[in-house]
């Protein structure tokens, strides 16, 4: 299936977006609706409310400093860490009197599912898919934080949970909504910079711990946080406060590191104006590959087929190459000296055989190397609140029984596959050690060249001390594992502790 396009990879009508990007602003993003009108307030679960969350809940809420939307009411909320989350559950308590707290999403849902329209999710990366995947199942309505998931099973099920589900949906990548976005895809589309066959893009992210050995040493729970909730799905292990609140996302089994937590924000508008599907081959190299824990650095590449060209440019194969931890692309010839390539935490250069696109972090201030501002056509659909409350109108638009309801920015028709790209990065990196380029099959999701007895490893311990001014190295290594159920299981997780994700939609 290498010469998939955009229009075959965005199955059930999700195509739709990339098909008639060139059409007038109003008919884009449509999608058919139940009849049924709903009134009253749209009655809203939050998980995860301690971190992004908060960000999340009070854009949604807010209409200014002090002044609260009448068409919303949060009837839960829920976080395994009652300290972490305290000021903000005070705070909507006060907003919401009859709200219900919890520190168990399972325990919410059992109680409140029925009751709610809606459900926010923005805890720890590893329980996006499982708490987002049961609120679908359920026909609730979904706003989940970047990324979507941790993997590419993950984000296709959710992609397809919520075809099957007819709700409105929006991951928490906000740039999606922003004007930045909209500019980079419509100059790229009215042929401004020409074809495109190389992007560069970086974060100056992590900041937060990376490349470290797992902890032996086991911490106290605190009372306040239920440290098997936060686990989940993941495999058991004991508490550090290492992982927890903000570090999850340096852990494998938590979190996809400075790639899954920025890539979102940074290739989003790579993979909106190129009309990217399945990437067909894969390739990552980082620093010390540690067996627990997200590298200090990495740098992936990924080769995309020729799609189908748009009225004004063509889409030739592409190659999209991303880096962190301080490793920042080469400059671009013509760019003026002293300009710094980092917009934001990060950016994204677009060679063009006519110009350089340059797109900062969330979509953000896109700029032509020449110095040329474009006057192109806009046809891309403006958000005329924040992405959260876009997410709100869609829901609002459903329940008025519209015939014809308009997507969001990041609806999962395209926040899905888009997040399939991001999981195929650290998919990448975590099978570097085949020392081969990998060649995906993104419709049946599977790599097609791994060797049958081919084996993999990652470290345990660095093992590097001096000793008298003489260095010393005794590094160890995790035994040995079948490199293909590596991959098979980096592409869909098992699932412990009795928790298990919907069955696949056909």
């Amino acid at each position: 299936m290498k010469d998939m396009s955009r229009r075959s990879f965005l199955k059930a009508g999700t195509a739709a977006t990339a098909a008639l990007a060139m059409a007038p602003a109003d008919v884009l993003g449509k999608a058919k609706a139940k009849k049924k009108a709903q009134t009253g307030k749209i009655k809203i679960l939050a998980v995860g409310v301690g971190g992004r969350g908060h960000a999340v809940i009070n854009g949604i809420t807010f209409k200014g400093k002090d002044e609260i939307y009448d068409d919303i009411e949060f009837i839960g909320m829920c976080d395994v860490d009652q300290k972490y989350a305290k000021g903000v559950i005070d705070k909507y308590q006060k907003l919401f009197p009859n709200m219900k707290v919890y520190n168990d999403y399972k325990k919410m849902y059992a109680e409140l599912l029925d009751q709610a329209d809606a459900v926010v999710c923005g805890t720890a990366d590893h329980t996006h898919a499982i708490i987002s995947a049961e609120a679908l199942a359920a026909k609730k309505h979904v706003y989940c934080e970047k990324p979507l998931t941790r993997t590419v099973y993950e984000s296709r099920l959710l992609t397809k949970l919520a075809a099957q589900a007819g709700v409105a949906t929006q991951m928490g990548n906000q740039g999606a909504s922003g004007e930045g976005v909209n500019l980079a895809c419509e100059w790229l589309w009215n042929g401004e910079i020409g074809e495109v066959t190389r992007v560069d893009a970086f974060t100056d992210r992590p900041i937060w711990p990376q490349g470290l050995e797992r902890p032996t040493e086991e911490h106290e729970i605190p009372s306040t946080l239920n440290w098997d909730a936060f686990i989940g799905p993941a495999p058991k292990r004991p508490y550090n406060s290492i992982y927890h609140p903000w570090n999850f996302r340096g852990w494998w089994d938590f979190g996809t590191g400075a790639l899954g937590d920025m890539a979102c924000h940074i290739l989003h508008p790579v993979f909106k104006a190129l009309d990217l599907g399945y990437p067909i081959k894969a390739e990552g190299s980082s620093t010390p590959l540690m067996s627990d824990c997200c590298p200090s650095a990495q740098v992936v590449k990924l080769t995309y087929p020729a799609r189908n060209n748009r009225p004004k440019v063509a889409m030739p194969e592409v190659v999209v190459t991303w880096s962190d931890g301080g490793i920042i692309p080469f400059r671009p010839e013509g760019l003026a000296v002293g300009k710094d390539l980092n917009v934001s935490g990060g950016g994204a250069i677009f060679y063009g055989t006519k110009d350089i696109m340059i797109v900062g972090c969330y979509g953000e201030k896109p700029y032509l190397v020449s110095g040329r501002v474009p006057n192109a056509p806009k046809v891309c659909r403006r958000v005329k609140e924040n992405h959260q409350r876009d997410w709100i109108r869609a829901i609002k638009e459903i329940r008025e029984g519209k015939e014809n309801w308009t997507r969001t920015a990041s609806d999962f028709s395209e926040a899905g596959p888009f997040n399939e790209m991001v999981a195929m990065g650290v998919v990448a990196t975590r099978l570097q050690g085949l020392n081969q380029t990998l060649e995906w099959d993104g419709e049946n999701m599977r790599f097609t060249n791994i060797p049958e007895k081919a084996t993999v490893r990652s470290m345990l311990k660095d093992g590097f001390s001096i000793h008298e001014g003489h260095p010393t190295f005794d590094k160890k290594w995790t035994e040995p594992v079948n490199a293909r159920q590596f991959a098979a299981e980096l592409i869909k997780p098992t699932y412990h502790n009795g928790y298990a994700l919907p069955e696949m939609p056909a």
